[in-house]
């Protein structure tokens, strides 16, 4: 049996990034090659020594939205957040409410004065609500005033510029949090890798909140993952397939655009282009049909996220790796520094 436990490290509180670095490319870079374990110590400006012509760096764009609204309940005035995590139709969204024993079918929401206001339609899964706006004018518009970053509980400290919470090249709206590997790069950094001979591709999952959902179950096999809408086109999966026919690497940035390809790819290792929901779970174990190395940051403890490396990389590959990282202060999570696993 796998176990949760078996994916468990000691990580001093401090260790946990409340605030992004002003120059996101100075994070520190811990590279392990995975398969000695070897680790080095870098600054995350040096991965591009680490790329070479002809691989294929694969990044996601999807952009996070000011996904958390804090209103109140029309007839008590009490306080609620709503949280939106997916679109179902329209104005129709399925999310997160707190407090939501109070929230039920039927409860009417106001928000920003009532220049946004919401009817609770019906509990779905785990919980979440299926929330009708009611609103004048655009809602993205509306939603960007009223909204905040929808940061993970973790995070204590408050965003003082939301776009330190998206990639610099962030472009399809949709993601409850940032696919957070890509937030060292700058667009300078990006310019010398492509001027190097890396291909550099983009592909979309819209990241969902299930990210930071614990694994509950002490036998992983039985947790279940949230599905979350991926899309690749046809440019992108020619590029992918073109470099892994020629005998180069396919880098993914973070556990996202990896959880893309694998989704999208076929049994031969082909990618596919097109759109779909997926409900991936990656963890010791699985062979990888696309990705050769991946950039990504430190994870939680008994998270999939961890898991999802430790299959890559080798368990105790990844935990002697984050003992290291914990060692020398690395700083962790979101805000944190970042992992090349080679």
């Amino acid at each position: 049996m796998l176990k949760k436990s078996d994916f468990y490290f000691d990580l001093p509180k401090e260790l946990i990034a409340q605030d992004p670095l002003e120059d996101r490319s100075s994070s520190r870079l811990l590279v392990l090659d995975k398969g000695t374990g070897a680790v080095s110590h870098h600054r995350f400006r040096e991965i591009e020594d680490y790329l070479k012509p002809g691989d294929c760096l694969v990044l996601n764009d999807t952009k996070v939205i000011p996904a958390r609204l804090l209103g109140v309940k029309e007839d008590t005035g009490g306080h609620v957040e709503v949280l939106l995590l997916k679109r179902r139709k329209d104005d129709v969204w399925e999310t997160l409410v707190k407090p939501g024993k109070k929230c039920r079918p039927g409860a009417r929401l106001s928000f920003g004065e009532g220049l946004l206001k919401a009817e609770v339609l019906e509990t779905v899964e785990e919980g979440n609500r299926l929330v009708r706006f009611e609103y004048e004018g655009i809602f993205e518009e509306i939603l960007d005033r009223l909204g905040e970053m929808p940061l993970p509980p973790y995070i204590t400290h408050k965003l003082q510029d939301n776009s330190r919470y998206q990639t610099v090249y962030a472009r399809y709206e949709g993601s409850a949090a940032a696919p957070t590997a890509g937030l060292h790069f700058t667009k300078e950094l990006l310019e010398r890798i492509e001027k190097k001979g890396v291909q550099v591709v983009f592909v979309t999952l819209h990241v969902g909140l299930g990210t930071f959902r614990p694994v509950k179950e002490e036998n992983v096999l039985d947790h279940h993952m949230h599905s979350e809408f991926y899309q690749v086109s046809d440019e992108a999966a020619e590029k992918i397939n073109d470099t892994k026919a020629a005998g180069g690497r396919v880098i993914c940035v973070g556990t996202t655009a990896c959880r893309t390809l694998e989704s999208a790819a076929d049994e031969k290792g082909r990618v596919r282009s097109g759109s779909g929901d997926t409900e991936i779970f990656i963890y010791p174990g699985y062979q990888f049909k696309v990705l050769d190395a991946l950039i990504t940051n430190f994870h939680l403890p008994e998270s999939t996220l961890v898991m999802l490396v430790s299959a890559l990389a080798g368990r105790e590959h990844v935990l002697n790796a984050y003992a290291e990282a914990v060692k020398e202060r690395y700083r962790f999570f979101s805000f944190g520094d970042a992992m090349f696993i080679s």
